[in-house]
């Protein structure tokens, strides 16, 4: 997964005031008959499953982690519940249930997003205060490189047809180096260790 395209457009307001938008795309592959967790890392006007996502075949599957469980739809054409968000920065698992060869494709198409970003990392302690999330702009990287607030013991999770994961001691990465590599397009799950405080994930980006 990489982002395969970018352009820009930009709107003069006057001779020497300018904004600056970047645009592009980039494509997930969910496993055939598996399951992923996609992430959203392009702005749109309509952040919802049913705009990111309308292009999916039937029995497609999604479940979000909101407050404490989990909610799911299957498209079947088109969603049930349309206008759940996947805005950048949340994550929700994917499941190819058309047995895509291949496996199922999924195409992200919008703006990236710069400047200041923040993106909650509000827990509480124990496995139904899981957080699931993704970096808000299309970049690959580790949890290191992205600045994902730690303290000692809290615990990533990343989920690709089976659930692997890394914990925080004095660093991450358990197996050496900087943690697991963070793909383009994927999220992750998140858990504080008990008596470890909530945190706010801040990443100041700009694209050169």
């Amino acid at each position: 997964m990489a982002v395969m395209a970018a352009g820009l457009a930009t709107s003069m307001a006057q001779s020497n005031v300018y904004s600056l938008n970047v645009v592009g795309y980039y494509n997930v592959t969910v496993p055939q008959n598996g399951l992923y967790m996609i992430a959203n890392q392009l702005n749109t006007t309509n952040n919802t499953i049913g705009s990111v996502l309308a292009n999916v075949p039937d029995f497609t599957s999604l479940y979000k982690y909101v407050g404490g469980g989990y909610t799911s739809d299957q498209s079947v054409g088109g969603w049930g519940s349309p206008n759940t968000t996947l805005n950048p920065g949340e994550t929700a698992f994917l499941q190819d249930g058309a047995n895509t060869p291949g496996g199922l494709v999924v195409t992200f198409v919008g703006e990236v997003l710069q400047g200041s970003l923040t993106n909650s990392l509000q827990l509480g302690n124990g496995i139904n205060n899981i957080c699931y999330r993704s970096s808000m702009v299309p970049q690959q990287g580790t949890p290191t490189d992205f600045n994902v607030p730690a303290e000692d013991f809290d615990q990533i999770f990343f989920y690709n047809s089976g659930f692997s994961s890394d914990q925080y001691v004095e660093g991450w990465g358990l197996g050496g180096g900087n943690g697991p590599t963070i793909q383009v397009g994927q999220g992750f799950g998140y858990l504080k260790a008990a008596g470890n405080v909530s945190s706010s994930w801040v990443r100041n980006f700009t694209v050169q």
